[in-house]
């Protein structure tokens, strides 16, 4: 195993496939000449050429249907956002043509792409630089919605979703391009729609994905401190959602909380707290907490934008109040 960056990681996923498969190239704002805004496609230029490494110009509508368009020829296009803040102005060809296209067709097209970048907040980038998507998206069918939160799942779910033959949302975070974690040096790819347990524990069940699931993991640190085990999953992939790993873990520990870096209303969070309450309802033993951001946009003040922002804090005090302590 070896240990590498979370870009190099995508970097490795992205060129691996690449290699594998000559229908497959990348495209985006600065991809290539810049290698990556965030330098997750480093070197990929110089090894692939400027045919299948393609800087765009600054229009993710114009971009996002050329990559729709050419899945209709046999291609399988990675479509890379600066953030999916500005997919916003290409959305129409992710909802409308991208995730309706091979039920519009009768099955004749399938839409073998991926649309990949970071979602959420990165720090003082301001209200239009910090939302997460990740509900959007997986609130419509045709898309699959990953969201990994460390190297090795961002490697072998993106290769994954590479090969899948329906478009994929795959989400990352500005903030963890350079965190570190082990890879293994021969090829793996993981199975798209299976959650992950991250700690096991026997007293409360936390659910989160993405970056934000560091702050379960120093709350976790701290509650153990007092005696309370806590259960960490990682979702990984929000759609297809893996139930089954949720509710098997409520079934053991009776109380669920929930952390998500998103909008308080009807967010992933929110389905979650449905899908549990419908299925394990009689294991509960304290109502399911949801924690999230302030129901506001992003602040640019950075006092502001940490009381804006879930942390560990947050969390041990779910726990605690699912706990009854």
């Amino acid at each position: 195993m070896r240990t590498i960056q979370f870009r190099e990681a995508v970097c490795e996923a992205m060129s691996e496939e690449m290699r594998r498969d000559a229908s497959v190239y990348l495209m985006g704002e600065e991809v290539a000449e810049y290698n990556g805004a965030y330098k997750a496609s480093k070197g990929m230029l110089d090894e692939f050429g400027a045919d299948r490494v393609i800087d765009t110009p600054i229009a993710e509508l114009g971009f996002g249907g050329i990559g729709v368009g050419s899945t209709m020829t046999g291609c399988r296009p990675i479509v890379e956002y600066m953030t999916f803040n500005f997919s916003l102005v290409g959305i129409d060809q992710i909802i409308n043509n991208a995730a309706k296209i091979r039920q519009m067709s009768g099955g004749q097209f399938p839409c073998p792409i991926v649309f990949r970048g970071p979602t959420a907040s990165a720090g003082q980038l301001g209200a239009t630089h910090s939302q997460a998507f990740e509900n959007w998206f997986a609130n419509t069918p045709g898309l699959k919605v990953i969201v990994p939160s460390n190297p090795y799942d961002a490697k072998g779910l993106l290769k994954a979703a590479i090969r899948d033959n329906d478009p994929v949302i795959f989400m990352e975070s500005e903030q963890m391009y350079g965190d570190k974690g082990e890879v293994p040096d021969g090829e793996y790819v993981l199975p798209i729609g299976v959650a992950d347990i991250k700690r096991e524990g026997t007293d409360v069940t936390i659910v989160s994905f993405g970056k934000i699931i560091k702050e379960a993991y120093k709350a976790a640190d701290e509650l153990e401190k007092d005696g309370i085990s806590c259960e960490i999953i990682d979702l990984r992939t929000v759609r297809p959602m893996d139930h089954k790993t949720i509710m098997d873990s409520v079934k053991k520990t009776n109380r669920l909380v929930i952390l998500e870096e998103a909008w308080p209303f009807g967010n992933v969070a929110t389905e979650i707290t449905y899908q549990v309450q419908e299925q394990v309802f009689d294991y509960l033993d304290a109502p399911i907490i949801k924690i999230n951001t302030a129901d506001t946009p992003a602040p640019y003040s950075p006092v502001l934008l940490e009381e804006w922002l879930p942390n560990s804090g947050d969390v041990i005090k779910a726990v605690k109040k699912v706990m009854y302590k």
